[in-house]
């Protein structure tokens, strides 16, 4: 039986940023060669990597030197781009909590992020935020899971997962977990019926 319902953030909770073409301009790079890169360097910073090495890295691919200054400009627009939340997944979470439905936030993020995150109001509806930047683990490792389960208290069988990338939903299925790919609000809503989440 599920007792827990746990959602990844990026593309699920938020919409997908629309900061990338300002951070490019800030670097003074085409849009296209920075979003490769900015995705290409990604997964190191969602693993721990600081916020000046992971835009070094990225301004040492696109042949921009970026300094602390630059950097923590970088930074700032970035968590912004991120923080925009999608109406309808809000309004999920929001009926969710009122339910009495525990609650988790598992996000392969930076910790810059994660800070942030944590003081947006829809984050109190959760009873755990994880960021894989804290953690220095991302999904779909198979101890990000541990991890999870280890916060929740929970065996696996008890917990429901969200992600809208197709490896996480399958990493969280290795471990144990429900995991299904999100497809939006009303579809979660069918999931969550079938699970017996009544809402």
């Amino acid at each position: 039986m599920v007792r827990w319902v746990v959602f990844d953030y990026g593309e699920v909770i938020s919409r997908r940023t629309a900061a990338l073409p300002s951070l490019a301009a800030v670097l003074g790079a085409p849009p296209e060669d920075f979003e490769e890169v900015y995705f290409a360097e990604r997964d190191a910073y969602d693993r721990g990597c600081g916020d000046l090495p992971y835009w070094r890295a990225v301004g040492k691919r696109l042949g921009v030197r970026v300094d602390a200054a630059l950097a923590e400009r970088l930074t700032r627009a970035d968590v912004a781009g991120w923080l925009e939340t999608a109406p309808g997944a809000v309004e999920l979470l929001d009926e969710l909590h009122s339910d009495g439905v525990p609650l988790a936030l598992l996000s392969n993020a930076p910790s810059s992020f994660g800070r942030a995150a944590e003081q947006q109001p829809w984050a109190r509806v959760f009873k755990h935020l994880l960021f894989s930047g804290d953690l220095q683990v991302a999904k779909p490792d198979a101890a990000i899971w541990r991890v999870l389960l280890d916060a929740l208290n929970a065996p696996p069988a008890e917990c429901l997962f969200f992600d809208d990338r197709e490896e996480n939903v399958r990493g969280a299925r290795r471990a144990g977990l429900h995991a299904e790919r999100w497809q939006g609000p009303d579809h979660a809503r069918e999931v969550l019926r079938g699970h017996g989440v009544v809402l």
